[in-house]
């Protein structure tokens, strides 16, 4: 009778056991039917598929179509303006030629005689060939005396008193520029009016003077 009393309360340990574990293989169980139900819900039909691939290949269509037409700009600019660099070296020349010129007609000795006309002559005839050359190949001088100071294609390096110009008119032209097709080669260097300060100040005292009196 003892041993059966003491047999029972093992038996009640090694029911609750198996109780317990089932219980944790139940829910387990559940737990994977609920995913496995999950993923069957996010699972995208067929035709959502095609859609998706539909999409993708439009994308993939359009990126290539932009590729391509950079691709074409980039090679039609190639061939357009490929030779900027060379076009603005070479515009050394026509510096070179005016400063020889500068040089030659400020020659104290030379000034007035007829080897000076010769030689201004002659490198007249070559800065024409030179500039025919460039406009044969879409190279031309920007026209800036007596127009207004644009800093598209202008680059102001002094300013020069001038009450017969507006303020901002370029009066002098220090660098030729050049524009190569509807692109800036480089911008020409010049000089602009501005009203002489003495006239200034003088318009300022007489306004001065009137409002007093």
């Amino acid at each position: 009778m003892d041993k059966e009393q003491q047999q029972k309360p093992l038996d009640e340990q090694t029911a609750t056991s198996n109780a317990e574990e089932k219980n944790k293989e139940d829910t387990q169980n559940n737990n994977q039917a609920k995913a496995e139900e999950s993923n069957k819900e996010k699972e995208i039909s067929p035709e959502e598929k095609i859609s998706e691939l539909e999409d993708k290949l439009a994308r993939t269509f359009a990126e290539m179509e932009n590729q391509r037409r950079r691709f074409e700009k980039e090679k039609e600019d190639a061939f357009e303006y490929g030779g900027s660099s060379f076009a603005r070296e070479a515009l050394n020349l026509i510096d070179n030629l005016e400063r020889s010129k500068q040089v030659l007609e400020n020659d104290e000795k030379l000034k007035d005689t007829d080897a000076l006309k010769k030689i201004l002559e002659h490198l007249e005839i070559i800065n024409k060939d030179l500039i025919s050359i460039f406009t044969k190949n879409n190279i031309k001088p920007i026209d800036c005396l007596n127009k207004k100071l644009d800093p598209n294609f202008h680059q102001a390096m002094m300013e020069i008193e001038d009450d017969q110009k507006e303020p901002g008119t370029i009066v002098q032209e220090i660098q030729k520029g050049f524009m190569i097709k509807d692109r800036l080669l480089r911008p020409s260097l010049v000089g602009v009016s501005k009203k002489t300060e003495t006239k200034n100040e003088d318009l300022t005292e007489n306004k001065e003077n009137k409002e007093n009196n």
